[in-house]
């Protein structure tokens, strides 16, 4: 067992670092809005998730209420769900539930990602290993990011915001370069957020434009590239 969670760290090591740096802008940013430290340190202990943090602290910070702040974040962070049904199939069958549902709450995409790629079957102390390791990176880097705003000059900490969104960025082009349904719906979310921005639609607040604009622009997606069954996909190699 400890060789497993020995072997969990390691394998969680070079997510540690990538968060770490993001986990720096986030902190950052939030103190920019004048979120105090130890709150800012809280949200990523309690979420450990970017884009659903920044879409959530947003809301905070703009006065949106609860259920505002629920759905969205509900509605960015649905494919978790996914991915921890399928780390299930993937866990030995002793583990207790309680452990399952630890294991569920570090889900995130890179670690579903390593976990996946895993041979054999995920035990629970691989799989702390693998958590704990990404969550120090993410918590400590918010952490030095939130104490930083303080220390730096405004100019750094400003173009030190744009950190998250490169992220982002980062992580939807090369799938938009290689798949043109990808490049359709980045492109269609694109056009929406500008539509919500520049019309009367602009008195909706940033969380329910986020849900409004992410159910819409899903579904037409779903419409227009339907996946392939199993049978359908034989059918065409046939």
């Amino acid at each position: 067992m400890k060789n497993h969670f020995l072997e969990g760290i390691k394998d969680g090591i070079p997510i540690c670092l990538g968060y770490f740096s993001v986990s720096m802008a986030f902190g950052l940013a939030v103190a920019q809005a004048g979120i105090p430290v130890w709150v800012a340190v809280m949200i990523s202990l309690s979420n450990l998730t970017s884009a659903g943090q920044v879409a959530g602290t947003n809301i905070l910070i703009a006065g949106g209420n609860m259920i505002e702040l629920a759905m969205t974040t509900l509605i960015i962070n649905v494919r978790y769900f996914l991915m921890s049904l399928s780390v299930s199939q993937k866990t030995e069958a002793k583990a207790g539930v309680l452990k399952r549902m630890a294991m569920s709450f570090g889900i995130t995409d890179e670690i579903f990602a390593v976990s996946m790629k895993h041979k054999g079957e995920l035990t629970p102390a691989y799989m702390a290993g693998l958590i704990i390791t990404p969550v120090i990176g993410w918590t400590s880097g918010t952490f030095l990011g939130a104490v930083a705003n303080s220390l730096i000059p405004v100019a750094v900490s400003d173009a030190m915001g744009i950190a998250l969104y490169g992220m982002f960025i980062a992580v939807i082009i090369p799938d938009a370069r290689e798949h043109k349904n990808v490049l359709f719906v980045v492109i269609l979310a694109i056009l929406a957020s500008l539509v919500f921005y520049f019309t009367p639609l602009k008195a909706l607040s940033t969380g329910w434009s986020i849900i409004i604009i992410t159910i819409l622009v899903s579904g037409i997606a779903a419409f227009l590239f339907p996946v392939a069954s199993a049978n359908e996909e034989e059918k065409t190699e046939e």
